[in-house]
C-alpha cells in the first residue's frame, strides 16, 4: 500500500466553546512518524470521550498553539506500517486501541500508536462498535483489579455513580463476568435506568438523592465505590455510604479540596485511576494495557460482554467531530458515541 506524504486531521489551537466556528479546525498535517514500538494505523472509526472535551476546552485555555492540536483516543483501524520492535502484529491486521494521550490522537486518517497498548480488535463487532470499547474497558479494568483491587472469588457490593455512561456501562458488564460483586448504577431518567439494568446493574439507585435511594434497596454500606461522574459533588454521600474498610476509586478531577479525614474513622481509602497512567510515564508494565484489551475481544467475541455504542455519526467531516463534540458535553449521553469514518 502506498502510504500518503500528508494527510488531514481535525484539533484545535484555541480553547473555545463548541459552537464557536475555531473550536475544531481542519487542517494537513504530515504522516506521522513510526517509532520503533510502533504501529502505523489507517482509522476507520474512533469514539468521542469526556476527555476529547475536557482537552480541547482546557489544553489552550490563554494561548494559542503553534500546531493544532488533535485529539481522540478511541479508535480502530487498519496496520499499514510498523516499527522494528513490534511483534505479534502482521499489516492489515484490524486492531483497536485508546491511545496515549501525550501523542496526537485519533481524530485523523492515519495515527501512530505503541503496538504495546494495541490489540487484535474483536471480529464480532462492526468497526463502530468496537471503536467505543478501548478507553472504557481499561479504565473499568484498572479501576476494578488494580486500584480497587478486587478479588473475583468476594462476594461484596459496588457502587458505580454514574452508570449509564461509556465507562460506567462497561464497569457494570466487567463485574458481573468476572466477579461476585453486588452491582448497584446510579441513573436519573427511565432511559438511563434501563440501560443500566440492560448493562447488567442488580440495583438502580438516583444519583440525585444518593444516600437515600442506595438504602431503600436495603443496602445500608457498599465496600466498593467508582464514581466516574462527579467526586467532588458526591463526596459527602461517598463518605456516608463506604463500608468500612472500605475503598473508593474516582476518574474525575476537581478544584478545591474534599475532606479526606471524613474516612480515617473507617479506616477507608480513595484512590485515583487515569488510563493514560501507564503510557504517561511507560510503566514497566505498559503492556498490561494490550493484555486488558486482548481479554476484553475474548470476552465480546464469546458473547459475554457486549459494545456500549448507542449512536454513530458517520462522515470524517469537521461538522461530524463538532456534534460528536455537543452531544458530550450535554451530560446526557448514554453510552457511547461513535464516528465512522
Amino acid at each position: 500500500m502506498s502510504l500518503p506524504s500528508t494527510i488531514k486531521a481535525f484539533g484545535f489551537t484555541q480553547s473555545l466553546p463548541i459552537n464557536e466556528p475555531n473550536s475544531l479546525i481542519e487542517f494537513d498535517k504530515a504522516l506521522p512518524e513510526v517509532g520503533e514500538n510502533d504501529l502505523l494505523v489507517k482509522v476507520k472509526a474512533n469514539s468521542i470521550n469526556p476527555a476529547d472535551a475536557k482537552i480541547r476546552v482546557r489544553a489552550a485555555k490563554d494561548k494559542v498553539l503553534e500546531q493544532p492540536r488533535v485529539v481522540g483516543f478511541d479508535a480502530v483501524g487498519e496496520v499499514v506500517a510498523m516499527g522494528d520492535n513490534v511483534d505479534g502484529f502482521l499489516i492489515g491486521d484490524r486492531v483497536y486501541y485508546a491511545g496515549d494521550v501525550t501523542r496526537q490522537g485519533s481524530n485523523a486518517e492515519y495515527q501512530a500508536v505503541d503496538a504495546r497498548i494495541t490489540a487484535h480488535a474483536p471480529t464480532s463487532l462492526s468497526d463502530e462498535e468496537a471503536a467505543v470499547m478501548p478507553l472504557g474497558a481499561i479504565t473499568a479494568w484498572e479501576a476494578l483489579f488494580d486500584r480497587l483491587r478486587v478479588r473475583p472469588e468476594e462476594k461484596k457490593t459496588l457502587l458505580i455513580i454514574g452508570g449509564a455512561g461509556g465507562v460506567g456501562s462497561i464497569t457494570t458488564q466487567l463485574a458481573k463476568q468476572l466477579t461476585n460483586l453486588t452491582v448497584i448504577a446510579t441513573a436519573s431518567r427511565p432511559e438511563t435506568e434501563q440501560w443500566a439494568k440492560e448493562m447488567g446493574a442488580d440495583y438502580v439507585a438516583n444519583h440525585r438523592n444518593l444516600v437515600e435511594s442506595v438504602r431503600e434497596q436495603g443496602i445500608q454500606h457498599v465496600d466498593y465505590i467508582f464514581n466516574v461522574a462527579d467526586t467532588k459533588g458526591h463526596w459527602e454521600s461517598m463518605v456516608e455510604l463506604i463500608a468500612p474498610q472500605g475503598m473508593i476509586a474516582s476518574i474525575v478531577e476537581f478544584d478545591g479540596g474534599v475532606d479526606l479525614s471524613a474516612l480515617q474513622g473507617k479506616s477507608a481509602g480513595f484512590i485515583w485511576e487515569l488510563m493514560f497512567t501507564r503510557s504517561l510515564f511507560n510503566t514497566e508494565d505498559l503492556q498490561k494495557q494490550q493484555d486488558i484489551l486482548f481479554q476484553t475481544a475474548n470476552l465480546i467475541d464469546s458473547g459475554r460482554i457486549k459494545s456500549t455504542l448507542t449512536k454513530t455519526l458517520n462522515g470524517f467531516h469537521l461538522d461530524t467531530f463538532k456534534e460528536a463534540h455537543r452531544l458530550i458535553e450535554s451530560g446526557t449521553s448514554i453510552g457511547k458515541v461513535a464516528i465512522k469514518f
